[in-house]
């Protein structure tokens, strides 16, 4: 019962940081296609706050990762990579009811 119970935890932070990744992703685009831009305090903040979350955790994928020009695949890795730590830890708390 405990491992389910911390099988549930972490699947919320693997959530969380899976919404995190995509709201990044979201606002590079808009920040490349010039809806927005860092010259406003709010989006500035915003993306420096994103950037401080997830960059400790790209970069070493970067590292790892081979050089594909302009695109980024990296969060997509990263995405892949939680969903199936999720996976595997569910299934062991599965096992250990």
């Amino acid at each position: 019962m405990l491992f389910f119970t911390l099988y549930e935890i972490i699947s919320y932070l693997i959530n969380i940081i899976v919404v995190v990744v995509i709201v990044q992703f979201v606002l590079s685009l808009l920040i490349s296609f010039n809806v927005v831009n860092l010259h406003n305090n709010f989006v500035a903040a915003i993306w420096q706050a994103v950037n401080a979350i997830l960059e400790p955790v790209l970069a070493p994928i970067r590292r790892i990762m081979p050089n594909t020009g302009s695109v980024d695949l990296s969060p997509m890795v990263l995405i892949i990579g939680l969903t199936i730590i999720q996976i595997v830890l569910k299934n062991l708390a599965y096992a250990a009811l």
